[in-house]
C-alpha cells in the first residue's frame, strides 16, 4: 500500500513519465502507474494533454521548417562574407 500512495501522490514522478512517453515506450509498471496517477490527477492530466499538444506543435514546425529549407541556399557572396568575419574574430 506504501508504493501506491507514492504513485498516487508523486506528480513529480509523473510528469517525468509524461515526458518520457514522449520520447519512447513506458514500461508496463510505469504505464500503469502513470494510469493510476491521472485517475486521480486533474492537475497531472492537463499537464499530458498540454505537453502532447506541445510536442506535437513543435514537430509539425520542425517539420515545415525542413521542408521550406530543404531547397534554400546560401549565395556565395554571403558565405565569403561570413568567412571573412569568422577568421576576423578569430584573429582578435
Amino acid at each position: 500500500m506504501n508504493h501506491l500512495k507514492k504513485v498516487i501522490y508523486n506528480c513529480r514522478q509523473a510528469t517525468l513519465l509524461i515526458e518520457k512517453k514522449q520520447l519512447t515506450r513506458l514500461s508496463f509498471r510505469e504505464s500503469v502507474e502513470l494510469r493510476i496517477h491521472l485517475a486521480g490527477c486533474s492537475m497531472c492530466k492537463l499537464y499530458n494533454k498540454q505537453s502532447h499538444v506541445i510536442s506535437t506543435m513543435v514537430l509539425q514546425l520542425f517539420h515545415d521548417s525542413m521542408q521550406q529549407t530543404s531547397g534554400a541556399k546560401l549565395d556565395d557572396d554571403f558565405k565569403k562574407e561570413l568567412q571573412e568575419k569568422i577568421e576576423n574574430e578569430l584573429n582578435k
